[in-house]
């Protein structure tokens, strides 16, 4: 799991554009988190994530499947499979694991050197870039926020914290290369 690096930080904090600049940087293989959630416009399967059933999800859970799972505050199972991350570690690519803080302690007790970073930006700027969205309710953006205070609880379990303000995605990226950089260096 050397090559494998947790990337994971609240709605609105960045991580795809985090993502997206990295992968011009360097070669990157990104790690598709297995979900129940319904597939939205534009979505198929392993692009952004693996779409099954909560009966075939279930099942994973009961053969041993997943490496990592939780149930999201949205009733929605989303986890990543072994088979999905061997095939990463495999690759000879850098492989990013987009998760979320549940998800990372679980990764930290698995894979106790596994890499963590987590990307926040100040709460009023989160919140803007959620409401910047596509027809989000209220109700939803209040989820959110409520959420991410729940997160900002859990940044401990993290082995850097990059900040991603506003006007600030090219610095946030180069900390992220500059930390990936330096650990696949020595390993």
């Amino acid at each position: 799991m050397r090559n494998i690096f947790i990337i994971s930080g609240p709605s609105g904090a960045g991580e795809d554009s985090i993502i997206a600049g990295l992968s011009k940087l360097l070669p990157i293989e990104k790690i598709i988190t297995t979900v129940t959630r319904p597939k939205r416009i534009g979505e198929s399967s392993g692009h952004p994530y693996y779409f099954i059933s909560e009966k075939e999800f279930e099942q994973k859970i009961e053969r041993g499947d997943l490496a990592e799972y939780a149930q999201h505050y949205n009733g929605n199972y989303y986890g990543v499979t072994k088979k999905e991350l061997e095939r990463v570690a495999g690759s000879g690519k850098i492989g990013l694991w987009k998760i979320d803080y549940r998800g990372v302690e679980t990764a930290k007790q698995l894979f106790p050197s596994i890499i963590a970073i987590f990307i926040i930006a100040p709460l009023e700027i989160l919140e803007k870039r959620i409401r910047t969205r596509d027809n989000l309710t209220e109700e939803y953006i209040s989820e959110r926020m409520e959420y991410t205070k729940e997160w900002l609880k859990h940044t401990d379990i993290y082995d850097y914290t990059i900040e991603n303000g506003q006007g600030k995605l090219d610095e946030a990226i180069q900390k992220a290369y500059a930390i990936i950089t330096e650990h696949t260096a020595t390993a």
